[in-house]
């Protein structure tokens, strides 16, 4: 390392002002910053200082959703040679699914780091490592089929018009993973909905054994074809069709627990979350007319991307409230919304994405309510007291 030092050390004097590559400085800053601590400091007037920056607690995000990651690329092999009736060991499917979803990674990361220091060079800023999340985020959060070229696309829109046009990260409004799904969804349904779309697409000489469904839990349960569902614990574990990143409960939940023993995220919002969808759960239990009603509640939790939108896109520290009391209002209107998008909209089985969305939208008229709320509490209990 010290040579690594040494030598961007050597190499600085050419990026600063003055330099011959002074208009690349935010670049070799980027690329400075996300490998070494900025040397400078302050000198004078007073600080906050803390150990955990932007790039730390980006880094732990990254290291919380590495359990989902792994279990990811080992189900998308399992499904493949499922679907082909191959018999098939865990190192065999984790290799076959690491290798489909390097690109989608790689892919994710090129482009919308691209962007960001495309970005950063024209307003003359320094490259934030907000994007270090967003990129593995976007990858685990669509069909491990999906084209490149899509991706890419969609990982472009999410950064330009889901970011950068607000300011860049900590000014967006709307989750920028959470984008990127939405325009796919909306641009390319055929790509994002059906029974082919979660498994790796088939080699020549390959097909699919009779009697295999491709179909996730979410598309079952809105066709009300509830009793074929794999049973509970298969979904807990997630061994299952779906997005690389969202069907394995017991991922999300090692996930949830680094976030919130670090602090970077908010158990009251996912806590809420999940007390929201139950409270609905309830009462569609309590009201069922069809099948998809009856369901109960628990199977909502381990359906979908339900868990991994309350743990890692609900919990967004830029797009959620930031009030305390904002934040149980926050998650607990997602757990509503999720499940009424989810059981009363055939049309769209999976509720989480639109409802944090929504929700995005409406968080800073939580906290300015709840600002408000506090304001007049207080003022209630001022006293005036008149010196004569």
């Amino acid at each position: 390392m010290d040579f690594l030092r040494k030598k961007l050390d050597k190499l600085k004097p050419h990026f600063t002002r003055g330099g011959k590559l002074e208009k690349l400085q935010s670049v070799f800053e980027g690329f400075e910053s996300f490998i070494f601590v900025p040397d400078r400091v302050t000198f004078k007037g007073s600080h906050v200082r803390d150990s955990l920056d932007l790039k730390r607690t980006m880094a732990v995000v990254v290291i919380a959703l590495i359990p989902a990651l792994l279990f990811g690329a080992c189900n998308t092999g399992l499904q493949h040679f499922r679907s082909i009736g191959a018999d098939t060991t865990v190192f065999h499917a984790f290799g076959f699914g690491f290798l489909k979803i390097l690109p989608l990674i790689v892919v994710s990361y090129v482009v919308g780091l691209g962007i960001e220091f495309a970005a950063a060079q024209i307003r003359g800023h320094e490259i934030n490592e907000g994007f270090l999340v967003t990129g593995m985020l976007i990858p685990l959060i669509v069909p491990v089929d999906i084209p490149l070229w899509m991706l890419a696309l969609a990982t472009a829109f999410a950064v330009i018009i889901g970011k950068e046009v607000f300011g860049g990260t900590g000014m967006n409004v709307l989750n920028p993973a959470l984008t990127a799904r939405a325009f796919l969804f909306f641009s390319y349904p055929g790509w994002m909905t059906g029974d082919k779309v979660w498994i790796e697409g088939l080699t020549e000489g390959q097909n699919i054994i009779d009697g295999f469904s491709g179909a996730t839990p979410m598309a079952l349960s809105a066709a009300y074809e509830t009793e074929k569902l794999p049973s509970f614990m298969e979904m807990f574990i997630g061994t299952i069709p779906g997005s690389i990143g969202e069907t394995s409960a017991i991922a999300i939940l090692l996930g949830a627990v680094i976030l919130i023993v670090t602090g970077i995220g908010s158990w009251k919002i996912i806590l809420s979350v999940f007390a929201g969808a139950l409270g609905m759960g309830l009462l569609l239990n309590a009201l069922a007319v069809n099948p998809y009603m009856e369901l109960p509640v628990y199977y909502h939790f381990v359906m979908g991307g339900f868990a991994f939108g309350a743990v890692f896109m609900a919990t967004d520290p830029v797009t959620a409230s930031q009030t305390e009391t904002g934040k149980w209002i926050y998650g607990f209107l997602i757990g509503i919304l999720s499940i009424i998008f989810r059981v009363l909209n055939p049309a769209y089985p999976e509720g989480v994405m639109l409802a944090i969305l929504l929700m995005n939208v409406f968080a800073p008229l939580i906290d300015h309510f709840v600002i408000q709320s506090n304001i007049k509490r207080r003022l209630k209990r001022a006293r005036v007291v008149i010196n004569n």
